[in-house]
């Protein structure tokens, strides 16, 4: 009884801290798309077209996942042994569970970063040049 309790508690965790980590990376890129308006507006000037500005957007956000993931799986690795005795039916490193959790932070991590990268697509040149 007590082992389910702590299961579903800690199931209650991850999707809050998957929902905080979705909508942080969403924040750190809108911001980072604002704060880069005028260079976007530059680009586009110049010719850039909408993919190059949107991988643009698109690498710096896969960069923080990319490092995010390396620190969390090494961390999810070394804590797994500790937590082993709450561990039921699964073994500390189960390799499915942590491709299954790596698919699912990449996808979100993915859908936080698009939406700012399509904004980014969308800037008026003229005004982002006015905006300085």
């Amino acid at each position: 009884m007590a082992l389910r309790v702590f299961g579903s508690l800690f199931a209650i965790f991850a999707v809050i801290a998957l929902v905080m980590s979705a909508v942080g990376l969403y924040a750190v890129m809108a911001y980072s798309v604002t704060q880069r308006t005028t260079e976007i507006g530059v680009r586009m000037a110049l010719g850039a077209e909408g993919r190059q500005v949107s991988w643009l957007i698109l690498k710096r956000g896969l960069w923080q996942m990319g490092l995010g993931l390396a620190l969390g799986l090494g961390g999810a690795f070394g804590l797994s042994r500790v937590l082993r005795t709450l561990l039921v039916q699964v073994t500390p490193t189960d390799p499915l569970t942590f491709a299954a959790i790596t698919t699912i932070l990449t996808c979100v991590a993915i859908a936080a970063c698009v939406i700012p990268a399509r904004r980014a697509t969308h800037v008026d040149p003229l005004v982002a040049l006015r905006a300085e």
